[in-house]
């Protein structure tokens, strides 16, 4: 057998130390914000944190919980993240099963695909995206992190593939037995798709739990920020208004520690979830839904 040769075994043992230095070089970095994060004032400001928390101290989560700016940022986040995941899917899900079907039985199908794709190429610009938020009212409002990305064109492509590999036969025997299309789409495909509707869940959710550039954009009050704009703005743009360190918690606390306590805190939740949902990631686009 092929596997049993000795290219082979070398091959695979280059690959295995190759995913090892690389998940090395990733979690590395992670572990040292953790460690400043856990670390006294003077350690952290003297660049003297490896690996591990030099004069350990929980002051820089406790001053982060207290930081209402901060809080609220989660709190905006959190929503945002539910219901622009929420609206999305279920915007795609849709799409991607009417535009699954052949040209026989939806027609112009392949016009609204090519109108969709014409919006991956090409866009109206910044400038009159931003005089449309305005013109609508929707500046400082939640729903302007959600509805204008809410539509994605690259999930609904990559979704409708999917669903075009489902059995014709097991939507007939549907009609057959009286269902509709909704009926069809939520006890047929929706079962036997839920890999690929995993996956591209936790795509729109990692996507709108890193967006920062809407809120700077759209959020003139910096109290409407979602997490990643609180702190884009606090880390890259040396804006220490938002964090409210006090003179008196200076004396225990440095303003990098309580950065890479944010830091930690804003990825705990996707470094949270992600194992879960990882092993959509190798069925879940490549594999059909249910093979004949």
């Amino acid at each position: 057998m092929y596997h049993k040769t000795k290219p082979y075994r070398m091959f695979t043992v280059f690959n295995y130390i190759l995913m090892i230095a690389v998940s090395i070089m990733c979690v590395v970095p992670l572990i040292h914000v953790l460690a400043v994060s856990f670390s006294g004032k003077s350690a952290a400001n003297a660049n003297l944190v490896g690996l591990w928390p030099v004069d350990f101290t929980v002051d820089a989560y406790t001053k982060t919980v207290a930081n209402e700016n901060f809080t609220r940022s989660i709190w905006v986040t959190l929503q945002r993240t539910v219901l622009g995941t929420l609206f999305s899917m279920g915007v795609v899900i849709l799409a991607a099963y009417a535009l699954s079907k052949e040209n026989a039985r939806f027609r112009r199908r392949n016009m609204y695909i090519w109108l969709l794709v014409f919006t991956m190429l090409f866009s109206g610009g910044l400038v009159p995206m931003y005089i449309l938020i305005q013109k609508l009212h929707l500046m400082n409002s939640l729903w302007v992190l959600i509805l204008p990305g809410a539509v994605s064109v690259w999930n609904i492509i990559l979704l409708l593939n999917f669903f075009r590999a489902v059995p014709k036969e097991m939507e007939e025997a549907a009609f057959i037995d009286g269902a509709g299309h909704f009926r069809t789409l939520f006890s047929v495909y929706l079962p036997v798709s839920m890999p690929a509707i995993a996956t591209l869940s936790l795509f729109t959710i990692v996507g709108h739990w890193n967006s920062w550039f809407d809120g700077l954009l759209y959020m003139t009050d910096h109290r409407n920020y979602p997490l990643a704009t609180f702190l884009q703005s606090v880390i890259v743009q040396q804006d220490f208004s938002k964090v409210t360190v006090r003179p008196e918690d200076l004396e225990n606390i440095s303003q990098r520690t309580v950065k890479a306590a944010q830091i930690f805190i804003g990825m705990a939740p996707i470094l949270i979830v992600y194992p879960f949902l990882q092993r959509f990631f190798v069925k879940g686009i490549v594999l059909g839904a249910v093979k004949e």
